[in-house]
């Protein structure tokens, strides 16, 4: 190539490499050094580690400004959501959430819900498994289907009482027709701690729980709740396959206050969907069994809408509406 032509060309590279590697020279006046990303529940939790992976490639990927995980625990995520919720729409603070703002609505849990944001971006999708103790009768869902109709209301099942992890059993209560018994625990580790003991017979768990624990003999994995098995366990059989009509996960993404520009939320979304790009992000989802389900601002405002509108009716059904 003659010299001429080499250097246009280089010029050229040199331009679209600089386009496309945060978008900084178009980026919005954002005037703080570093943004806040508020997760409503404690450090330590799977939401919590997931976010803080997200937030991590999002920095490494030259993110202005920086974003830092902030947990606001307290109140089952009401306490996070109202900071954020009253929070300046200039770009410096961000909310994680997932479901949990549409179920825990519902049951009174909390005081708002998704529709007191903006949508940024939704990036994960965690299937749910149904745990069951290793001493249950029951194999499959197929088993505890029948069991539960045999004794309704009898089977106990651990979930946070107008979270995520309640809302599963709900939902499939209403696709087969039965009902459990449902306790209530404060977090993940206590309900996995009493589900473990045999306090509980049922739980829901995520991959790398049933993994660990199938292996040690000490739990059961009677089917997940994604439209296909997952290639980390081969074996298991959805819900669907079993007769059990219910597809669900804990999708979780990012949405800011009320009000906030198009121009940041299209800032961020960029920055959000870099991160779900990234091979080394999601070979470390992929161990963890959870999906890479990136949508954008107008397409996580739709599936919101849609989400909420098609689990109200069955919150009222089951009796746990409280609005």
């Amino acid at each position: 190539m003659p010299i001429k032509n080499l250097f246009k060309a280089s010029l050229a590279g040199a331009a679209l490499f600089a386009l496309s590697v945060t978008g900084a020279s178009a980026a919005p006046d954002i005037p703080c050094g570093t943004a806040k990303l508020i997760v409503p529940w404690g450090a330590g939790g799977g939401t919590d580690i997931i976010f803080r992976q997200i937030v991590d490639k999002v920095n490494k990927n030259g993110a202005k400004p920086q974003l830092q995980v902030v947990n606001v625990g307290g109140q089952g995520g009401n306490k996070g959501a109202k900071q954020a919720a009253k929070a300046k729409p200039d770009g410096c603070t961000l909310f994680a959430i997932h479901q949990s703002a549409i179920t825990s609505y519902f049951t009174g849990r909390i005081d708002i819900t998704w529709d007191a944001f903006e949508p940024v971006s939704m990036v994960t999708s965690t299937p749910s498994i149904i745990g069951a103790n290793v001493n249950t009768p029951f194999n499959n869902l197929t088993d505890l289907v029948a069991a539960a109709k045999k004794n309704p209301g009898t089977i106990t099942a651990g979930g946070t009482f107008g979270s995520t992890s309640q809302f599963v059993f709900l939902l499939l209560e209403d696709a087969a027709g039965v009902k459990f018994k449902h306790v209530s625990y404060d977090g993940t580790k206590q309900r996995m701690t009493a589900l473990l003991a045999d306090n509980i017979k049922l739980g829901e768990i995520n991959l790398a729980a049933a993994i660990k624990f199938i292996k040690a003999g000490k739990l059961k994995a009677l089917g997940v709740t994604n439209p296909a098995r997952l290639d980390q366990i081969p074996d298991m059989k959805t819900a669907k396959e079993q007769g059990v009509d219910v597809i669900y996960a804990v999708e979780r993404g990012v949405v800011a206050p009320k009000g906030t520009s198009k121009a940041i939320i299209d800032h961020y979304a960029a920055m959000l969907k870099g991160a779900a790009a990234d091979e080394d992000f999601k070979a470390a989802m992929h161990k963890k069994g959870i999906l890479i389900t990136y949508k954008g601002a107008s397409d996580y405002k739709d599936h919101f809408q849609a989400t909420y509108d098609k689990w109200l009716p069955i919150a009222k059904k089951v009796g746990v509406y409280k609005r």
